[in-house]
């Protein structure tokens, strides 16, 4: 009986140290367990901030796209209207070209019609000085009627 209890005896020590390994493998495993909750705990908290960076850089980027777009059509916008400012700048200078020639044309005829108006007015003065010679002479020839009628 005596061996019988030496050998339960040895038989509890060693269920015993088993225990106690057990139990401390349990504590080890239970920080262990706490540990990873924690780092869990922590990891989501950043996939959390992460997404909601994610989020807000899709939001960016969808801004650039439609700041890309708006870019594009104010681009397309300056384009068009640098080509209306050089169609209307050669305008300009088509209609002060022919503004210029218009005002060399009005410069010859005014010239012209200051020419024929002292042409005129010689002629005018030719006129004034034929009628009256013609006076005279239709005066001479009354009074040389009459006095031929007088003889």
């Amino acid at each position: 009986m005596r061996k019988e209890a030496d050998a339960a005896l040895a038989r509890a020590d060693v269920a015993e140290e088993k225990n106690k390994k057990r139990e401390m493998e349990l504590v080890q495993k239970s920080q262990t367990i706490q540990s990873l909750e924690h780092k869990l705990s922590t990891l989501e908290a950043e996939l959390d901030k992460v997404e909601e960076k994610l989020k807000l850089m899709k939001g960016a980027v969808e801004d650039g796209k439609q700041g890309q777009s708006v870019t594009l059509n104010l681009t397309r916008k300056v384009g068009s209207l640098e080509q209306k400012l050089d169609k209307s700048e050669k305008q300009g200078k088509d209609a002060d070209e022919k503004l210029r020639q218009a005002d060399l044309k009005a410069e010859h005829f005014e010239g012209q019609v200051h020419r024929l108006e002292q042409e005129r007015d010689a002629w005018e003065k030719k006129y004034d000085e034929a009628k009256q010679r013609y006076q005279e002479s239709k005066k001479e020839l009354d009074e040389l009627v009459r006095t031929m009628g007088d003889f």
